[in-house]
């Protein structure tokens, strides 16, 4: 067989990197078409170009999905958002939310997912959720008080990260997710952004009001079966009762 099972290796890995890269020039477009093109003034799309820099994305790609996500030029987003709620193993609650060109292709390919798991179902569950605007970010002075922070920033609630739970946060820093408003993410972002904090994410999303106890072996099914959905190409969120 000789070294077949490197080649083999290596094109997985290079097919996971690129459904990285595209699932971020995704993010990008959908920030811009959301809150313009300004960098400075549109906190969402400042976090994506940063974590698009740090997977090497190149300043031209970066560039291109701003201004298509803008209405900059000739190219025009198409993209469409779609919604997913259902059920992992184990009656853990996910909504996935999609990115596609072609509703018509993913729409069946998603429900497919949902079949293929063990116990995996779609179902009504937004209820088990709350929607609301998250906001990560690191200060270098790990003695910094979180919770006066969230205060003045105007955030409802926050929780300290666990090094290594968000690979954006480096190493020996203060990581923080700071949970708000909807309608107050750019603000808590842009205080932070002012006041020594780095963003790293700045989202609406779905936080799970409560978190199911597993199992090992329960949780290896639950994150297998969330796995398979966070790699589909058009899956750009996966959101579940699940830690």
């Amino acid at each position: 067989m000789g070294r077949q099972w490197l080649h083999a290796k290596r094109e997985v890995a290079n097919l996971k990197k690129g459904q990285a890269v595209g699932k971020l020039v995704k993010e990008i477009m959908v920030a811009a078409k959301t809150g313009g093109p300004d960098l400075e003034g549109n906190a969402r799309l400042f976090a994506a170009v940063e974590k698009a820099r740090k997977a090497s994305v190149t300043r031209d790609v970066i560039e291109r999905a701003i201004k298509k996500g803008a209405g900059i030029g000739d190219e025009k987003l198409t993209l469409e958002h779609l919604v997913f709620e259902g059920y992992a193993p184990h009656k853990i609650p996910v909504i996935v939310e999609v990115l596609t060109d072609n509703i018509n292709r993913t729409a069946p390919e998603m429900r497919v997912l949902f079949k293929k798991g063990q116990l995996g179902t779609a179902g009504s569950n937004k209820f088990l959720f709350d929607n609301v605007g998250i906001v990560e970010a690191h200060h270098p002075d790990k003695s910094t008080d979180a919770e006066t922070a969230a205060i003045e920033a105007g955030a409802n609630d926050f929780s300290i990260l666990a090094e290594g739970e968000n690979d954006d946060i480096p190493a020996g820093t203060l990581g923080v997710k700071f949970l708000t408003e909807r309608t107050a993410t750019a603000a808590v972002s842009k205080w932070l952004s002012h006041n020594g904090w780095t963003v790293v994410t700045s989202e609406l999303g779905f936080v799970p009001k409560q978190l199911p106890d597993l199992t090992d072996e329960q949780r290896a099914e639950t994150g297998e079966f969330l796995q398979a959905l966070e790699d589909h190409d058009d899956a750009h969120r996966v959101w579940a009762a699940f830690k």
